[in-house]
């Protein structure tokens, strides 16, 4: 095959195995609200799933590397042929990958019945045979400057492989150095990609706008000692997470970001929300790293959940979202603007990220906003799969 549309329509099987976004961004989709909505019920004290994981490690899993792993895997294999040239892995190959995701979240909630060593190779087979894929076409397309996404992949293995390992000794693995890794490797991936395409997308809608202030083009000096100062927070956080110095750190990449983020022009960007909410998904990571500095200073007046929440809710699940949506519209031959209800699954996801951390600032009002935030969540990702379910499981031509 010597195209990409040759190769779709070679392929006679599910519509949906014709490119990669397509099944693992439904799915994650799918995924995001039911997880939340089992995670609801384990808080009532129900034990509903037979998993080996205390509840808030499962629910944190299952976020961080089932959700967030999914949305990885659709953007990769999504994004690597654009940038390498290279024919997309489509077909049977793409299925078999999608049902080792899928063998991951069966062995995690059902642990309980099976080995911990089995259950961390079932859920750490699809990684490691997406990164050797991926690894496999950015070097055969010699696009030697994204193998840093391969290396920030299998940065994540890592610490999905760390997080199983504290869980299988008893851990509370939801409080561990792999829950840190992943997640910082997660913030890494979107300080990376994101200073890649917040200002390309941007530039992109305000040229056609005839507007004369452009945002500064992406990965100059500023931005990557920006990515330097960071990263070197976020090792710090990991390996020493109540130091002061990774206070310090934290709070100087946080005001970094905040720079970076403000040469990006997203104050021109309110008429269309496919193009403001990036920016508004960005702007959680520096929020989020300011918090988790001072509370590392002031942790009796600043507890570390609303800076995990804003990091894991608001910046990688506002950003994901804004990515697949973006992205099922481009590649399925839609109009990038953001209609009414593409625009009210932003709005609520921003208030289930708000309503969640404002139940770690309240407490005596937790139980309300746990339940405001988890309907808001799910009403979010329930909407994406409606809205854009279709053009997924429905083959176009891409554009």
């Amino acid at each position: 095959m010597s195209t990409t549309a040759e190769q779709m329509r070679a392929w006679t099987g599910p519509g949906i195995f014709t490119y990669g976004f397509r099944p693992f961004f439904f799915a994650a989709g799918l995924w995001a609200a039911l997880a939340m909505a089992v995670w609801i019920v384990m808080l009532s004290g129900r034990d509903v799933l037979p998993t080996a994981f205390d509840p808030v490690s499962w629910h944190a899993h299952e976020f961080l590397f089932g959700y967030l792993g999914a949305v990885v895997a659709g953007f990769m294999l999504t994004a690597v042929p654009n940038w390498t040239g290279r024919l997309p892995i489509v077909g049977w190959p793409l299925a078999g990958l999608f049902a080792l995701w899928l063998l991951g979240r069966l062995a995690v909630s059902m642990s309980d019945f099976h080995p911990a060593l089995a259950v961390a190779a079932a859920d750490l087979s699809f990684a490691v045979l997406l990164a050797l894929a991926m690894t496999r076409e950015i070097v055969a397309g010699r696009n030697w400057r994204n193998l840093m996404i391969v290396g920030l992949l299998v940065a994540f293995i890592l610490a999905n492989g760390l997080f199983h390992w504290e869980a299988a000794r008893g851990d509370y693995a939801s409080g561990g150095a792999g829950l840190r890794l992943g997640l910082a490797t997660g913030l890494m991936m979107i300080a990376v990609v994101g200073g890649r395409i917040v200002p390309s997308f941007t530039r992109n809608w305000l040229v056609k706008r005839d507007d004369t202030v452009l945002p500064t083009p992406p990965m100059q000096v500023f931005d990557k000692l920006s990515l330097l100062l960071l990263l070197g927070a976020l090792l710090a956080w990991v390996g020493w997470p109540f130091d002061v110095l990774t206070g310090v750190l934290l709070v100087l990449a946080s005001i970094a970001h905040f720079v970076r983020l403000a040469r990006w022009a997203g104050h021109r960007t309110g008429a269309e929300p496919l193009v403001c909410v990036l920016h508004l998904a960005y702007l959680f990571l520096p929020v989020g790293a300011l918090v988790q500095g001072l509370a590392i200073h002031w942790p009796d007046m600043i507890g570390a959940g609303p800076a995990q929440h804003l990091w894991m809710a608001g910046c990688i699940g506002l950003m994901t979202l804004a990515v697949m949506t973006r992205a099922t519209l481009g590649h399925t031959g839609g109009t990038l603007t953001a209609g009414a209800g593409t625009t009210a699954l932003y709005l609520l996801l921003v208030a289930a990220v708000l309503a969640r951390v404002l139940a770690d600032v309240w407490p005596l009002w937790a139980g309300g906003l746990h339940t405001v935030s988890a309907a808001c969540w799910i009403a979010a990702f329930v909407g994406f799969a409606l809205i854009y379910g279709g053009r997924l499981l429905r083959v176009k031509a891409e554009a």
